[in-house]
């Protein structure tokens, strides 16, 4: 019996990490897209595009003998949908046409503590001396890279930071507000109806902001695309959904971590990005300092 749950804890621990590496990937690709001259508004298009099918068949799939969704909850999702996977997304491809994979990903990892910080503004929920400490320790780790991008990119870097930034902090909201859809729903069922919805918006802004003749792209920006949507976008959900069901949503955050290394290491590796003490020392401190904040309080026996 305990070897069997040692197996299913091994198995929880390698989803988890193929997970956060395949969430990771998501940034190598969209800057290796924009070295072909698409745009972001065009980029996301094709990845959620391409997304579409998959996530209809995984709201469906999570949807099987449910029961159908009241205005209410239909109202939740296009929300979440817009907010959460339309908006976030959107603005996350947008800051990386101007900074690096690795603090785009430095950035967005401080998700745990932008919840922290409107669970406070909201609802005034109380931040511990340990988690303040934490957050503290993060958001260093993350100026200490940004200045030193900020020295090599000038003005663009500081827009781009900015755009990722409000990228976290809409998916925070995301987070922050879908607490009862979640248990109304579902997990999956959630996020393959508000990632559908997203898809749409994505499709729409396409149609409204750009000619149609700007779909004609590059073939390498079509494989990417393709490679974003199904290995960087759906696979990982379901590898995360399945990681928690073995080993638990904290220990499976625990296990995120590796995903910052993983874009840092890919982007030195496929777009030549810079790696030096800076970017070290900051991708250190803000893995520890949300180590601390999204681990459990109290001693584990």
């Amino acid at each position: 019996m305990t070897s069997q749950k040692s197996s299913h804890v091994t198995t929880g621990l390698l989803l988890a990490v193929a997970g956060s590496i395949a969430f990771s990937g998501k940034a190598i690709i969209v800057k290796l897209a924009y070295r072909h001259g698409v745009d972001a508004v065009t980029l996301i298009m094709y990845r959620m595009l391409f997304a579409l099918p998959l996530f209809v068949l995984m709201a469906w799939w999570a949807g099987r003998g449910k029961a159908p969704l009241t205005q209410r909850d239909w109202l939740g999702v296009v929300g979440l949908g817009f907010c959460g996977y339309y908006l976030s997304s959107f603005l996350d491809f947008w800051g990386l046409e101007y900074i690096s994979a690795s603090l785009e990903r430095l950035i967005l990892y401080l998700n745990p503590t932008l919840v922290l910080v409107l669970g406070w503004f909201l609802f005034k929920k109380r931040i511990s001396h340990r988690q303040g400490v934490a957050m503290a320790i993060s958001y260093s780790g993350v100026l200490l890279v940004f200045g030193h991008e900020v020295s090599l990119a000038g003005t663009h870097a500081a827009l781009g930071a900015l755009l990722v930034l409000l990228s976290a902090v809409t998916y925070a909201a995301y987070l922050t507000y879908s607490g009862q859809l979640v248990q109304r729903l579902g997990a999956l069922r959630l996020a393959g109806l508000a990632t559908t919805v997203a898809c749409f918006f994505c499709i729409l802004q396409f149609v409204l902001l750009r000619p149609m003749a700007s779909a004609q792209v590059p073939e390498p920006v079509l494989w990417l695309s393709l490679l974003n949507a199904t290995a960087c976008t759906v696979l990982p959900v379901l590898l995360v959904m399945m990681a928690i069901e073995r080993i638990g949503p904290g220990l499976t955050a625990q296990t995120g971590m590796i995903g910052p290394m993983a874009t840092l290491l890919m982007g030195v590796w496929l777009l030549d990005e810079p790696f030096n003490i800076w970017i070290i020392a900051g991708t250190a401190l803000v893995l520890s300092g949300v180590f601390w904040v999204t681990r459990p309080q109290g001693r584990i026996g």
